[in-house]
């Protein structure tokens, strides 16, 4: 039964990432079926993150009253009915409807994962390992639904509608599992008498900062890498644009699950933490500024992969050294905060993106996301040297 739950917790993160990788890998064709564009796709984007960060401030402490079974069920059930509305959704106003239940699905099966994996993975001795290997599975997960959205429908000739019915359809699965699994008692839940202590400590308040910085960069290449190689592949002359596209968002994702798995075989990841996102960050910025400037479509995919393996290490790194400073039965609550306070990056950024490239490209507003890796680089100095200090 255990390992039922370790299977549970990994389609917990798996079904995450489908969830912020979506809006992205269906966006060319959403545009074309509801006549948007890159706009109101942006505008999409910020209201699902919008509706993540207000629901993780809520499911905290749902679990700590609740358990994690009554979450896992609702979450993969509340994202199979969103991606199913998302499929047949007949106007915008349907579509916006469709990202704001996936945001609530996303965050029920974001908690329950990431709260069970230091828990059932490596029998709960090193939660750091454990919280890289569990979140390579979300570069698996990033990789699904571009996957068989640019191979079911371009190869196999399958409709949008059709494809997007097999992907609700996988996590509909998942919900049985989770109906059959057994839980562990843990106390994991947010609790809003502590936040305003903890956000006092330098860590929680730099790796908040961090994971406003990168969970922003990690949705914008979700959400605008298939926009950009479409218009580099340039559809108007290439019928298999969209597809090619497709499978280089694909890449970005299976480059994350690869660099995760790697990153989880690594020893004192904690002690090199910050060094390795500091180092990371700095690769990210010239990898995206590789993809502004260039107008080579492999060059582009180059980068893009690149960028890839180094986003791959950053979230779970931030985590694993932010716990490292507290004690374990705080770890629930340190997650809440700096995990909500992190989703005001890709609230906004995504949005701002899309909506400069109205009448420009994407390729044109990218730099914003180089800026914002810059920015990362100076937060993972500024963390290396409150891990090495005594103070938390």
């Amino acid at each position: 039964m255990k390992k039922l739950t370790s299977v549970v917790a990994i389609m917990a993160v798996f079904t995450l990432a489908v969830c912020f990788v979506m809006i992205g890998a269906a966006s060319v064709e959403m545009k074309d079926n509801l006549g948007v564009d890159n706009d109101s796709i942006g505008l999409m984007v910020l209201l699902f993150f919008l509706t993540c960060m207000i629901v993780q401030l809520l499911v905290g402490p749902m679990v700590d009253k609740f358990g994690h079974k009554p979450l896992a069920i609702v979450g993969f059930l509340v994202v199979s009915v969103s991606i199913f509305l998302l499929a047949f959704a007949a106007s915008f106003l349907w579509a916006v409807i469709a990202a704001i239940l996936l945001g609530i699905g996303a965050i029920c099966c974001n908690t329950v994962g990431n709260t069970l994996l230091p828990v059932v993975l490596f029998d709960g001795k090193d939660p750091a390992r454990a919280s890289n290997f569990g979140n390579a599975f979300v570069g698996l997960g990033f990789a699904l639904p571009p996957l068989l959205i640019g191979v079911l429908m371009t190869d196999i000739g399958l409709s949008y509608a059709a494809t997007l019915s097999i992907i609700a359809a996988v996590i509909l699965v998942f919900a049985f599992f989770s109906m059959a699994s057994a839980y562990p008692q843990v106390s994991t839940g947010f609790e809003l008498s502590m936040a305003v202590k903890l956000l006092a400590k330098p860590m929680v308040l730099i790796a908040a900062l961090a994971l406003v910085c990168y969970i922003a960069l990690e949705s914008t290449m979700n959400a605008w890498i298939k926009t950009l190689m479409t218009d580099l592949f340039d559809s108007s002359v290439n019928p298999n644009a969209v597809r090619n596209a497709s499978l280089v968002l694909t890449g970005f994702a299976l480059a994350m699950a690869v660099g995760r798995f790697i990153t989880s075989t690594i020893k004192n990841l904690t002690q090199i933490g910050p060094k390795i996102i500091a180092a990371m960050s700095l690769v990210s910025v010239i990898s995206i500024v590789v993809m502004c400037v260039t107008q080579s479509p492999l060059v582009a995919i180059l980068a893009v992969l690149v960028t890839g393996l180094a986003f791959a290490p950053m979230f779970p790194t931030i985590v694993g050294v932010t716990f490292s400073k507290f004690d374990a039965g705080l770890y629930g609550s340190i997650f809440g905060i700096i995990f909500s306070v992190g989703l005001l990056g890709p609230t906004f950024l995504p949005f701002v993106i899309g909506k400069l490239s109205v009448g420009r490209s994407i390729q044109q507003t990218l730099p914003i996301a180089a800026v914002v890796a810059g920015a990362l680089l100076v937060i993972a100095l500024v963390m290396n040297s409150i891990a090495k200090s005594k103070e938390k």
